[in-house]
C-alpha cells in the first residue's frame, strides 16, 4: 500500500475546502500516469464505498483517455477499469459496504472496461484554472489541486449532489498492471 500522509489536518467539510481553495493549480500534463487514490473524511454520504468498492484510483493515459475508476482484482494482485455510469448505481443505493464489494466482485463481468470513459480539461473553479477530469457518461467532473509533485487533492463537483466529496491521489510507482486493456 502507498503512503497516505499528507501536511495538513482535515476535521471538516469546511477545513477540506479552505485547503482546496488555497492549493497550487495543476496542469494536465501533471496529471499524467497511473495514481492511488484515498478518500478524505468530511462526512460526504458516498464516504466507505469507493474503498468497499476495491477502489485503487485512475489512470490518466493522457488528456482524451482517462480511466477514473480503476479498481483491484479480489486477490489484489492487478487491477481492472471499470464503467463509473454502471458502478456509481452502487453508492446512489447507500448499502453497507460489505454489500458494495461483494456487488462490485459479483458485477465485475457487467461493469469492467476497455475503454475510458473520461477526459481531462482545464476548467475554473473558484476563480482558479486548474486540470478537471469530466467523466464521459456522467453529470461529474473531478477537479485537482496540488499538495505536493506526487500528491493533489480531488474535489468530485456531482451535479446530482448538494455537497462536495473530498479525495487524495498519489502519483503510483508501483509494477501493478492493469488488466483488460489494449
Amino acid at each position: 500500500m502507498l503512503e497516505t500522509k499528507i501536511p495538513f489536518t482535515i476535521e471538516s467539510l469546511e477545513d477540506a475546502q479552505s485547503i482546496f481553495d488555497n492549493l497550487e493549480v495543476v496542469s494536465l500534463d501533471f496529471m499524467y500516469g497511473r495514481w492511488y487514490g484515498w478518500e478524505c473524511i468530511t462526512g460526504h454520504p458516498m464516504e466507505g464505498m469507493l474503498e468497499a468498492s476495491g477502489w485503487y484510483g485512475k489512470w490518466f493515459e493522457d488528456a482524451e483517455h482517462v480511466h477514473p475508476l480503476l479498481l483491484w482484482t479480489t486477490n489484489k494482485k492487478s487491477l481492472y477499469a471499470v464503467n463509473p455510469a454502471l458502478a456509481f448505481i452502487f453508492t446512489r443505493l447507500q448499502l453497507p459496504p460489505s454489500i458494495v464489494r461483494f456487488l462490485s466482485t459479483f458485477a465485475k463481468p457487467f461493469i469492467q472496461t476497455r475503454r475510458s470513459r473520461a477526459r481531462l480539461r482545464m476548467t475554473a473553479y473558484k476563480g482558479k484554472v486548474s486540470a478537471t477530469m469530466c467523466y464521459d457518461q456522467l453529470p461529474i467532473h473531478d477537479i485537482f489541486r496540488k499538495v505536493d509533485e506526487d500528491t493533489v487533492m480531488g474535489l468530485m463537483d456531482n451535479k446530482s449532489d448538494r455537497q462536495v466529496y473530498f479525495f487524495f491521489l498519489r502519483k503510483a510507482s508501483d509494477p501493478i498492471q492493469v488488466k483488460g486493456l489494449y
